[in-house]
C-alpha cells in the first residue's frame, strides 16, 4: 500500500517533509502517525492507512512533496512483531522535561536547537507546546542574539560597547553593522509568488467608499450583553456584520461571486467567504462556508474557531479549501486605507480599516463620526467598474443601517 500525501487545495502547489516517525522495517499499525508534511498553510499529519511494515521511504526529510505524491509503501502482508519496534512512533503529545507538554515534532525541533522546552510557553490545547510555538521562541532568540542583547541567566548583565575618545568626553557608540541572512519559509515564499502571479494574470483595480460605523457600534453596545448571554459567551464582533452584508450583496451582483475558468464564467450558487487571519507565519484564509445560512453567533464562533486553530498551526487543508469572496481586516494593525490583493482564484476582495473618528458634514452641519474607509479590489476582466462601485456602495448601505442586513432588504 502506498503512503501517498493529500489531495492539495489549488491554493497549495507543494509542500515538504519535515519529519519520519518510523524507519524502515518498523511496523505501523493503521491511521498511525508517521510522517509531517509542512505546506505554506499549515502541517498536514500523515498516517498509515493500513497496519503493517514500512518497507521503503520514497522521500527523506527536507524532500518536496507535491499533491498526492508517494511518501513510502507499507506492506500489509508483513506480520506485526512480538516486540515493539526499537523506533516506537512518538504519541501525540508526549510529556518531557517534567510536567512540560509537547508535540512530537515540537520536541525534535528543540532538542536540534538546544532549546529548554520549559521556557517555551504552549498555545495548544491545556498548554500544549506546538512546533510553531518553538519556532517562534528560537526567531526571537536569534533576533535577540543579532540585535547583540545577551541571553538571561538569571544574572543581571551589562553588554560592552566600544568607547570613543572626544576632546575630553568619553563617548559609548555601537559600530556594529552586521547583516544576517536567513531562507524564506515556505509560506513566505508562496506569498511572494502568487502575489506577482496575481498582479501578471489579473485586471485588478480598487475602488474605495467610506462607511459610518456608529450605528453598528450602537447595536453592539446595546444588545452585547443579552447577545452574550443567549449565546453562550459569544460577543458579538464587528465581523458577522460585514460576512452577512457581502453575502447580501453578492446576491445583487453575481458576478462577483464569480471566477474565470478559461474562456468560461463559473457563477456560484452558494457563498463561501474566506476571512483572512494573520498569524506569525503569514497570513491564511479559512473559509466560512455557506455563510448566508449562518446566524451571526456561528459566525462569530467559526472565525473565532479558524483564528485559534490557525495561531496554533492546526488548520486543515479542508478550512481553507475554495472560497467565492473574501473579507481582509488591515484594520486591526492600524491600518487606515490600503488596496488588498486578489485571492487567486477569486475575483473580487473586500478590505476593512481602522475605525477612526472623523469631521462628516450631516444635514449641513460638521459632526464627528466613527468612519471606516472600504476597499474593494476587482478582476477588471470579469466585473466592470459600475459594478464594482454598487457593490460597494450597497456594502456600505447596508453597514450603516444593519437592520437591513438582518431583514434582508
Amino acid at each position: 500500500m502506498e503512503l501517498k500525501a493529500p489531495l492539495f487545495p489549488e491554493s497549495i502547489s507543494e509542500g515538504e517533509l519535515v519529519q519520519w516517525y518510523k524507519e524502515e522495517g518498523d511496523y505501523v499499525e493503521r491511521d498511525e502517525l508517521v510522517a509531517d508534511v509542512e505546506t505554506e498553510k499549515t502541517t498536514m499529519e500523515i498516517s498509515s492507512p493500513v497496519a503493517g511494515v514500512l518497507s521503503s521511504k520514497v522521500k527523506n526529510v527536507g524532500d518536496l512533496v507535491e499533491s498526492e505524491d508517494v511518501l513510502g509503501v507499507v506492506d500489509e502482508s508483513a506480520a506485526k512483531p512480538a516486540t515493539p519496534s526499537s523506533v516506537s512512533s512518538p504519541s501525540q503529545v508526549e510529556s518531557v522535561d517534567g510536567d512540560v507538554s509537547a508535540s512530537p515534532s515540537a520536541r525534535k525541533l528543540a532538542a536540534e536547537h538546544g532549546i529548554n522546552l520549559n521556557d517555551v510557553s504552549g498555545t495548544g490545547k491545556n498548554g500544549l507546546i506546538t512546533k510553531n510555538d518553538v519556532s517562534t521562541f528560537l526567531r526571537s532568540r536569534e533576533e535577540a542574539e543579532s540585535a547583540g542583547v545577551p541571553e538571561s541567566t538569571g544574572d543581571v548583565q551589562v553588554q560592552d560597547e566600544p568607547e570613543t575618545l572626544v576632546g575630553s568626553t568619553i563617548v559609548a557608540g555601537n559600530t556594529d553593522r552586521t547583516e544576517r541572512r536567513a531562507p524564506m519559509t515556505r509560506l513566505r515564499a508562496t506569498i511572494a509568488r502568487r502575489l506577482v502571479e496575481v498582479q501578471q494574470t489579473s485586471a485588478m483595480l480598487t475602488t474605495f467608499n467610506e462607511a459610518n460605523m456608529a450605528p453598528i457600534m450602537r447595536m453592539r453596545e446595546q444588545y452585547q450583553e443579552e447577545f452574550t448571554r443567549r449565546h453562550n459567551g459569544t460577543r458579538l464582533g464587528f465581523m458577522s456584520f460585514f460576512v452577512r452584508a457581502s453575502v447580501e450583496a453578492l446576491r445583487r451582483f453575481p458576478l462577483v461571486n464569480a471566477l474565470i475558468d478559461g474562456n468560461e464564467i463559473v457563477y456560484h450558487g452558494y457563498f463561501d467567504i474566506g476571512v483572512a487571519v494573520s498569524t506569525e507565519r503569514g497570513l491564511v484564509v479559512p473559509v466560512v462556508r455557506d455563510a448566508d445560512a449562518l446566524g451571526m453567533a456561528q459566525i462569530e464562533n467559526q472565525i473565532i474557531e479558524y483564528s485559534t486553530k490557525a495561531r496554533e498551526n492546526r488548520l486543515a487543508i479542508e478550512d481553507m479549501q475554495g472560497g467565492t469572496f473574501t473579507i481582509s481586516n488591515g484594520g486591526v494593525f492600524g491600518s487606515l486605507l490600503s488596496t488588498p490583493i486578489l485571492n487567486p482564484p477569486q475575483t473580487a476582495i473586500l478590505g476593512m480599516h481602522k475605525i477612526q473618528e472623523r469631521p462628516v458634514v450631516e444635514d449641513g452641519q460638521i459632526v464627528a463620526r466613527p468612519m471606516m474607509y472600504l476597499a474593494l479590489s476587482y478582476d477588471h476582466r470579469l466585473i466592470d467598474g459600475q459594478e464594482a462601485v454598487q457593490f460597494l456602495v450597497t456594502i456600505k448601505g447596508l453597514l450603516e443601517d444593519p437592520a437591513r442586513i438582518l431583514l434582508e432588504l
